[in-house]
C-alpha cells in the first residue's frame, strides 16, 4: 500500500516536470531495486560485475546499451604513424617520461584518454612479472577474431586463418618449455554469419571456463590481425627473414567523452600496461621495427581476467600467411624474456 502511494507520487511528479519520462514503466521501488543490485554487483562482488558486461543485448542486464554497438574493427581508425627505427630504440631515461612514451611509443585513438599518471614508463618497467615455470598450463592463447585471414589464406581451412599464426606461437613457445593451451574457437561468426559485435562476449565465457579448469594460468594472450589500408605495408626484415610487424594493444576503460567506464572496470589494467610495455621494450633492444606503436582504446577487450594479459595483432589483411607465422618466433622469445 505505501509502495503504490509512493509510486503515485512518484509518477505525478514525474507527469507533471518531465512528461518525456512517464512513458517509462519502472517504479519508484523499482529504479531503488536496481541501483541496489549496480552497488551489489560493482562493490560487493566485483567479479560477477564482469559476467553481466557481457550478457546479450536482448537480454535483462544493467550495462549501458552503447556498450553492444561498439565493435573493434581497427579499419576505421586512423593509419598508425610510424616513426624510424632509431626512435624507436630502446632508451632507459627517455621511456621514463610520459612524454617520449605519449609522441613515440604509443598511439592513443582519438576517442580514448589515458593519463599521464597512468603512462609511468620507470613503474612500468619495474614492474616484476617473472614467474617460475610449470608442467601446469601457464599461458592461454585464443583468439576473438579467429575467421581473420591473410593475402592467399584459402577459405575455410583453418589453419590459414590468425588461428594458424596461433599455432606457430604455441610450437614457438613449447620448444621453450612453457606450457600453453591454445583456444581454437571462431567467436566472430555464430551459423555462418559474421557476429564481430559479439565475439568478445562469446569469447569471455570461453575464458571463465578455461580460467575454471586450468587455475594455473597467468598469461591470457588474444592474437588478432590488423586491418589497415592496401597502401600500409607491416613487413619488416629479421633474421634474414620477411616477417610481419606486430602490434600490442591496451584497452583503458575509459573515453573522453564518458571518462571512466564503471561497467567495464579492470583492475588489472596497470599490470596490462606494464606487460604490454615491457615487451616493446624488450623488441626495441632486440628487434627494432619488428612492433609498431603499442594502440590504446577506450574500452576493455576481455582483458581484466589476468593481470598478464595481452592483445596483439600479428600484421594485416595484406600480409601473407608465412610472414605472419615467421613473426611468432620472435613474439615467443619476447615473452620467454619478459616472463621467465
Amino acid at each position: 500500500m505505501i509502495a503504490e502511494m509512493i509510486d503515485g507520487y512518484y509518477r505525478k511528479v514525474i507527469t507533471e516536470f518531465c512528461p518525456a519520462l512517464s512513458k517509462k514503466e519502472e517504479t519508484f521501488s523499482g529504479m531503488i531495486l536496481s541501483d541496489m543490485i549496480r552497488i551489489y554487483y560493482r562493490d560487493t562482488v566485483p567479479f560477477l560485475q564482469y559476467r553481466t558486461d557481457y550478457k546479450d543485448k536482448d537480454e535483462q542486464d544493467l550495462v549501458q546499451e552503447d556498450y553492444y554497438h561498439f565493435q573493434d574493427d581497427e579499419t576505421t581508425d586512423e593509419a598508425a604513424q610510424e616513426v624510424k627505427k632509431e626512435a624507436k630504440r630502446f632508451h632507459a631515461k627517455k621511456w621514463e617520461n610520459p612524454k617520449y612514451l605519449r609522441k613515440y611509443i604509443y598511439q592513443i585513438d582519438s576517442t580514448t584518454m589515458a593519463l599521464n599518471s597512468e603512462l609511468n614508463g620507470k613503474v612500468l618497467l619495474n614492474m616484476d612479472l617473472k614467474l617460475k615455470k610449470t608442467k601446469k598450463p601457464q599461458i592461454l592463447i585464443y583468439h576473438t577474431h579467429g575467421s581473420e585471414t591473410y593475402r592467399g589464406s584459402k577459405r575455410g581451412k583453418k589453419s590459414d586463418t590468425v588461428i594458424g599464426v596461433g599455432d606457430m606461437l604455441v610450437k614457438k613457445l613449447r620448444e621453450k618449455n612453457i606450457s600453453v593451451i591454445h583456444d581454437r574457437n571462431i567467436y566472430d561468426k555464430k551459423n555462418g554469419k559474421e557476429e564481430r559485435s559479439k565475439a568478445y562476449n562469446y569469447a569471455a565465457n570461453a575464458i571463465e571456463n578455461h580460467l575454471k579448469k586450468y587455475p594455473s594460468i597467468k598469461v591470457v594472450i588474444d592474437l588478432h590481425r590488423d586491418g589497415v589500408s592496401e597502401k600500409t605495408k607491416l613487413v619488416t626484415m629479421q633474421k634474414g627473414r620477411r616477417m610481419a610487424q606486430i602490434m600490442f594493444f591496451n584497452g583503458m576503460s575509459r573515453t573522453i567523452s564518458n571518462g571512466n567506464i564503471r561497467y567495464l572496470k579492470n583492475p588489472n589494467k596497470q599490470m596490462n600496461l606494464a606487460f604490454s610495455l615491457q615487451l616493446q621494450a624488450e623488441a626495441a633492444k632486440k628487434y627494432p621495427g619488428f612492433t609498431r606503436k603499442i594502440y590504446m582504446k577506450g574500452y576493455r577487450y576481455n582483458l581484466h581476467y589476468r593481470g598478464r594479459s595481452l592483445l596483439v595483432e600479428v600484421g594485416a589483411q595484406n600480409n601473407t600467411l608465412s610472414e605472419a607465422k615467421a613473426s611468432m618466433s620472435l613474439l615467443a622469445e619476447l615473452l620467454s624474456d619478459v616472463l621467465y
